[in-house]
């Protein structure tokens, strides 16, 4: 949320057609930041109350409500690479060796893992408008729907493999879709100072679906050899469609779409419930009188289009592309190469039960997103990029060694190192603690707050699309690579990574503390990614402030790298 309003843009929205239902709430407040006589200029506009985290709790588990949908993503990622390892999965929808035993070729493994993403990038764009027409809160109920659509399908398999199949593309395309607007409403819901907190709670659903993924993976397989065992993890997501649909009925929607359809009252509401205020509050009235007369502004260019995304008026385009980039580097992390297909890297070195062990990942990866929550609003979204991304290069550079000079001093014929497979284990909980506590949450901490209302839900369909349409790629063709090239993968990951670092220090603003209003400023007067700590909002500069130095640079390039 804003903090302040500016006494011009206050008096500007109401001396035009203001969509404010009530004047009478306009005359006052503008009465109220006037003053009178010398005064007028000396004033200041009213602010949002500064107030503990505590006291945001309502708030807080409201957005948590919301971030629900990671948890329904998650609990996919974390159940799907366990299904290959099912008996009874294998038996059903794998192919037959001459032996009689049953197996997954790499084609159909690629397919059935990773076909869900595919469709989750056609969901993300193709409900990318619902939002802008039924509201954030109907389209999140729709998608949810569709997602359960296809778990119904998946359910119903019994031999046919492109049954299942085609259930995964359905589901998926439901889970494009609450994967655009969870984090999208929670960062048009929340306070701005818990803003990167509370979308960085999207991920943490994500971590915690995977985990709980991974145990049900362990219980189902240990105790049942029937279709038990892949059945009711697919049942129990359908469970948690039905618990993300009630859910909304108890969220507030969205304060920009309200306004943007004329219910300026409830917008009111909207905002006062967020921040802990009554509906009437002169802070209040002052934040909705604000987003009004941004949004007044964007409708008066008319509605905006796809072809938007990519005009370089306003760096439209560079923000596209920064979105488009930052989730394509998520995914080429390598954190999914552990998350989909860890149960049989930890067979190849020398486990005897990859379950547990994916388990133990899963504990790594829920537990490290807590202090992800606390990183990213207290380090800010580029330290914590940059840090995340050199960490996990020493962690592959150690992984992707011991796993190609140590992990086979035989042969691959024979035996696996203990010792080594120790080692490669330790260093991939390593790996996925620096990508939980970073990557993980900032990514979609960065897209949901990059675009201006008027194109975000697109926006945000497109970049995380890229994320998708990555993550297939990775899922379909990973059993591929590792069959050709094995552990020599770890370096691929690595060259990304080191590409990463260098990208986010030249391209990635910094939005710690910062409305999404105030965002789209700073983007606008072009300020240097690099500088944008140092960028004040216009409401709060002074005589000496200098925005002309953020957006120049003349040093050489190796003191900007070094920060001198």
């Amino acid at each position: 949320m804003s903090e302040v309003v500016d006494e011009n843009q206050v008096v500007q929205a109401s001396e035009s057609q203001s969509i404010l239902s009530n004047d009478s709430d306009k005359v006052d407040l503008n009465n109220d930041l006037k003053g009178s006589g010398d005064e007028q200029d000396e004033v200041t506009p009213y602010e949002m109350p500064k107030k503990p985290a505590s006291a945001y709790v309502t708030s807080s588990i409201l957005c948590l409500m919301i971030a629900f949908g990671g948890y329904v993503y998650g609990w996919d990622t974390g159940t799907i690479g366990g299904y290959l390892n099912h008996i009874d999965f294998q038996r059903r929808f794998g192919q037959k060796h001459k032996d009689g035993t049953y197996y997954f070729s790499n084609p159909r493994t690629g397919l059935i893992v990773a076909i869900f993403n595919i469709g989750c990038a056609i969901g993300g764009i193709a409900w990318s408008r619902l939002g802008d027409i039924w509201g954030r809160r109907l389209a999140l109920v729709w998608v949810t729907i569709v997602y359960m659509i296809g778990l119904i399908i998946s359910i119903a398999s019994i031999d046919k493999w492109y049954q299942y199949f085609i259930g995964r593309i359905i589901s998926g395309v439901g889970v494009g879709g609450i994967a655009v607007y969870s984090p999208l409403m929670i960062s048009e819901v929340s306070p701005k100072q818990l803003r990167g907190t509370l979308v960085s709670c999207y991920q943490l659903m994500i971590t915690l679906g995977i985990f709980l993924g991974y145990c049900t993976n362990y219980g189902t397989d240990h105790g049942y050899k029937n279709s038990v065992q892949w059945r009711v993890p697919l049942g129990l997501g359908f469970a948690w469609g039905l618990f993300m649909i009630a859910a909304m009925l108890f969220v507030p929607e969205s304060p920009r779409f309200l306004i943007e359809v004329g219910r300026m009252e409830d917008a009111k509401i909207s905002v006062g419930r967020s921040n802990k205020l009554p509906a009437d509050d002169p802070a209040v009235v002052a934040e909705v009188e604000f987003l009004a007369t941004g949004i007044e502004a964007e409708r008066a260019e008319g509605s905006a289009s796809w072809g938007e995304l990519f005009s370089t008026k306003g760096k439209i385009l560079q923000r596209t592309i920064l979105g488009i980039v930052i989730q394509t580097l998520q995914q080429l992390t390598g954190a999914n190469y552990f998350f989909f297909y860890g149960t049989q890297i930890f067979q190849a070195v020398g486990l005897p039960d990859s379950y547990e062990t994916a388990i133990v990942i899963g504990i790594v990866n829920f537990a490290s997103t807590f202090p992800a929550i606390y990183i990213v609003e207290r380090f800010g979204r580029r330290t914590g990029l940059l840090w995340g991304a050199a960490g996990m290069v020493c962690c592959f550079v150690v992984f992707a060694s011991v796993g190609v000079t140590r992990l086979y001093p035989n042969g691959k014929s024979h035996a696996s190192s203990k010792g080594a497979g120790n080692c490669m284990i330790c260093f991939t909980c390593f790996f996925i603690f620096c990508f939980a506590t970073t990557w993980a949450p900032t990514a979609y901490v960065i897209v949901s707050e990059s675009f201006p209302l008027r194109v975000k839900a697109k926006g945000m369909a497109l970049s995380i699309a890229a994320n998708w349409i990555w993550n297939f790629l990775l899922g379909f063709f990973t059993p591929f690579i590792t069959g050709a090239i094995n552990f020599y993968y770890g370096y691929v990951f690595m060259g990304c990574l080191c590409f990463s670092w260098v990208y986010v220090f030249f391209f990635v603003p910094e939005t710690k503390g910062l409305s999404l209003e105030e965002v789209n400023i700073m983007w606008e007067e072009g300020v240097l990614p690099w500088k944008s700590a140092q960028w004040v909002p216009p409401s709060k500069r002074d005589a000496s402030y200098d925005a002309e130095a953020l957006a120049n640079d003349d040093k050489p390039l190796f003191k900007r790298m070094i920060g001198k």
